[in-house]
């Protein structure tokens, strides 16, 4: 039997309180956690999981959008603590997940660092030190455009670069709905540009976006914000 479960996580960053949504792909063979919070998260997704009459030692695979910190942070640690889940990734994104490769958000960070006020000195040396907190971790398959991987049925593979170079957002016909990492957010339940003020390249995520919202699944669960229903635009 197919389920998809959209998990609701509290999360701070300083002052900022907010809240991520995982999402967790279940069939009779499979459980599959799509992006898995943020550095020290680990204790707030297996409570998660657990509401959700899910024991973590159930999830068998993790898919990571991309490699930015509120979707990797946690995946070495429950890698770790449950050695038999398999992480996937697209092949452009591996690289800065896995550590081969200095990630491109910490680049970006360090570059606008010197660049920063004053008065943001101190914030933008607090997020370098998160960005390079991030434990690295092997992923053990790589994804490509349009690949269909055999979870509830059919979970297809969406290139949706932009946000970072291999973003990928992923297409569940059971049940007609886009999962959409960071491709697409939601602000006061309208979609908009995921952190426009970080997005490596803003003319392919408005692009992506757009593919996002003219696919013709009806419903799309954004990472940031939740659930959005393509009826209520």
């Amino acid at each position: 039997m197919n389920k998809l479960i959209t998990l609701k996580i509290e999360m701070s960053y300083g002052p900022v309180m907010d809240y991520i949504y995982p999402a967790v792909l279940c069939d009779n063979d499979n459980c599959v956690l799509v992006d898995c919070g943020y550095v020290g998260s680990l204790p707030k997704i297996e409570k998660a999981l657990q509401c959700n009459g899910l024991p973590p030692k159930a999830i068998t695979h993790i898919i990571l959008t991309h490699q930015d910190h509120d979707h990797v942070g946690a995946a070495a640690a429950f890698k770790q603590k449950y050695p038999n889940v398999l992480i996937f990734a697209s092949a452009e994104e591996a690289p800065y997940i896995s550590g081969s490769q200095k990630s491109l958000r910490l680049e970006q960070a360090e570059r606008l660092q010197k660049e920063l006020p004053a008065e943001q000195q101190e914030f933008g040396k607090t997020f370098c030190r998160l960005l390079r907190s991030v434990e690295p971790v092997p992923i053990d398959r790589m994804l490509s455009e349009n690949e269909v991987l055999p979870f509830c049925g059919g979970c297809q593979v969406i290139a949706t670069p932009g946000h970072t170079p291999g973003h990928i957002s992923l297409y569940l016909e059971a049940f007609d709905t886009i999962l959409s990492g960071d491709s697409m957010a939601l602000e006061q339940g309208r979609p908009v540009l995921a952190n426009p003020q970080f997005t490596l390249d803003i003319e392919k995520a408005n692009v992506s976006m757009q593919r996002i919202l003219l696919h013709p699944a009806r419903r799309i669960i954004c990472y940031h914000g939740g659930l959005f229903e393509k009826e209520n635009v």
